[in-house]
């Protein structure tokens, strides 16, 4: 099936989203487990601990551990401050917050530290950009917050637009202005159904039927994608090995071994990256060991994996190349690795 589709269901008792583009699952989000962590998004009044030498940070006290602070140059021991989760953390380690407040909706985000109205850059027609910004200027007068206006803006109603305005301002003011008390959790990051609503877009089909995982292929295509091997176009393959210190990716040509079959593997690993770590819910350094590649074939392929990683959702930044030849990037840990009860479910 062409176009884009978008199936909200259950995964291990679970909320999940799923998309589909062109008849190829996509992406997929799925909600922590009720014991897990908090959502990435969620608010906490916190209260400063201990600075951490050398990192330039502190940890911070949150009602159910510790949150860690990077460039936390001012804050005094003791301190109340409103952070966000950016992340999950790795087991034993401190949970990444921010003090950037961030409240995303579908049209908007508010943003309490950077004051400022901004148009998203993919919204090009001059005339839409100054309707947009004479409607956010008279919906944020008198605030000391900043506004984004994000793509979807484009072509949504005005009463939506106006609407998601409001409902952002409130919410934000009145969470900034709650930061007395003891360690507490002030908002709730928005779960998989709210965040596929939220990023995206608009879909040409959303399905919300109960089961519609299993009976529209999902389960299946999400069996298929989450293995250690990953099938390439061209008979290669791409094997993704979580470890406990790093995402190792190796590339198998299959049976050609031609210089310029393994050129041509390298290339369809590199599209097809961004999409494996995705589905698998990966992040952390990243190392991939390409099949024999010549140094005057590296800038091509650094230009194809920065074109790849550009429309990804995830933060990644591309590191470059080792001595050795691997290729190294690093991705930010917006999402858990799949644990053992969704593998469960739906091999």
């Amino acid at each position: 099936m062409k176009g884009t589709s978008v199936f909200l269901d259950q995964i291990a008792g679970r909320r999940a989203a799923a998309r589909v583009i062109d008849g190829q699952l996509d992406d997929i989000l799925i909600d922590p487990p009720a014991d897990g962590p908090a959502p990435v998004g969620t608010i906490y009044r916190a209260a400063v601990e201990r600075p951490i030498k050398g990192q330039g940070g502190v940890f911070v006290r949150l009602p159910d551990g510790n949150g860690f602070l990077r460039q936390a140059s001012g804050l005094a021991q003791g301190q109340n401050v409103l952070v966000q989760v950016t992340g999950f953390a790795e087991s034993g380690k401190a949970v990444p917050v921010t003090l950037k407040l961030l409240f995303k909706s579908k049209f908007v985000i508010v943003t309490p530290a950077a004051p400022g109205l901004n148009i998203s850059r993919r919204i090009r027609d001059e005339e839409t950009r100054a309707r947009l910004k004479f409607l956010a200027e008279d919906l944020m007068e008198g605030s000391t917050f900043g506004l984004i206006l994000r793509s979807d803006a484009e072509h949504a109603d005005e009463g939506e637009i106006s609407e998601d305005i409001a409902e952002m301002r409130t919410l934000a003011e009145a969470i900034v202005e709650n930061i007395e008390g003891a360690p507490e959790a002030l908002l709730e990051g928005p779960d998989a159904h709210a965040l596929a609503w939220r990023d995206w877009g608009t879909p040409d089909e959303i399905v919300t039927d109960p089961g519609c995982f299993e009976t529209r292929g999902v389960l299946d295509d999400l069996a298929h994608a989450i293995g250690v091997h990953e099938p390439l176009p061209g008979g290669g393959g791409l094997f993704v090995e979580p470890t406990r210190a790093l995402v190792a990716v190796d590339v198998n040509t299959g049976s050609d071994q031609s210089p310029a079959a393994t050129l041509k593997a390298n290339i369809e690993a590199a599209r097809a990256l961004p999409r494996a770590l995705r589905l698998r819910g990966l992040g952390g350094q990243v190392t991939v060991d390409f099949a024999p590649l010549a140094k005057k074939d590296r800038h091509q392929l650094d230009q194809i994996l920065r074109t790849a990683f550009r429309t990804d959702p995830v933060e990644t930044s591309m590191v470059g190349w080792t001595p050795l030849g691997h290729f190294e990037a690093q991705r930010k840990r917006e999402r858990l690795p799949l644990d053992a009860a969704v593998r469960q479910a739906v091999s």
